[in-house]
């Protein structure tokens, strides 16, 4: 494990280029910054290494800074009151992480904790103030962002009240589908286990696979061990009762 610590650390020295040759920076908020603000970043920031399980942030911390994801993915999830872990969203790369914080001046709202292996870049307090202060079309991207995270949780809370274990389960397939793409075996490209399904779902890990091989045995979807394969997107739509997709 040191091993592949080492190793890995020594790609992230070598391999991650400065902001303004980063081809990830251009899916993220960074994309329209002016030169000089992205030297500035590129001097400031520093890049950080998680392993699977770790966290990024923990619910109830102050955020000091932002991580700009560069590779890997995560997922946003509150304790509930009886310990159990509810997922809320989930996040790869080119997602910045730990605004919303920042800019409420209140703690995390939620653990972040990463999916895969992650290497994300690290931006102080200090800089993303300034960048706020000087750069009015920046200021307007990060808003919205939050406007469409706030919009999004909306809808989340709504479903979780009015949508059936089935529907809801539908749509989260979707959205797994929307957020990470399929790798080349047309599998959704994200490793979820079924209890962590069934957190997003908000429903027994047993409900989940009783309909999962249900949607499977009506050709909607694959299954290959934890692997996922969207066969009918229209028809999951419609079982979830999507009207956007």
């Amino acid at each position: 494990m040191f091993e592949k610590i080492s190793n890995l650390q020594m790609m992230i020295k070598k391999d991650i280029p400065n902001c303004e040759n980063c081809l990830t920076r251009k899916l993220s908020i960074f994309a329209g910054l002016p030169s000089d603000d992205l030297k500035n970043i590129s001097t400031s920031k520093r890049c950080v290494y998680f392993k699977k399980g770790q966290e990024l942030f923990h619910e109830g911390v102050n955020a000091n800074g932002i991580y700009c994801i560069y590779t890997g993915k995560l997922k946003f999830a509150r304790i509930g009151v009886e310990g159990k872990e509810q997922i809320i969203r989930f996040g790869k790369k080119g997602d910045i992480v730990g605004y919303r914080s920042l800019l409420s001046r209140e703690t995390v709202s939620a653990n972040v904790i990463a999916l895969n292996d992650v290497v994300a870049c690290y931006i102080p307090k200090d800089i993303i103030v300034k960048m706020i202060s000087k750069d009015a079309l920046f200021t307007s991207q990060l808003l919205m962002k939050a406007c469409h995270e706030l919009g999004e949780a909306g809808k989340f809370i709504t479903n979780l009240a009015q949508k059936s274990v089935r529907e809801r389960l539908a749509e989260v397939l979707l959205i797994l589908h929307t957020t990470f793409d399929v790798d080349d075996l047309g599998f959704i490209d994200v490793n979820l286990k079924r209890e962590e399904i069934a957190s997003v779902v908000g429903t027994a890990t047993e409900t989940v696979i009783r309909f999962l091989s249900e949607f499977k045995a009506d050709g909607n979807i694959e299954l290959n061990g934890s692997r996922i394969k969207l066969l009918n997107l229209n028809k999951l739509a419609d079982i979830g009762s999507v009207y956007d997709y």
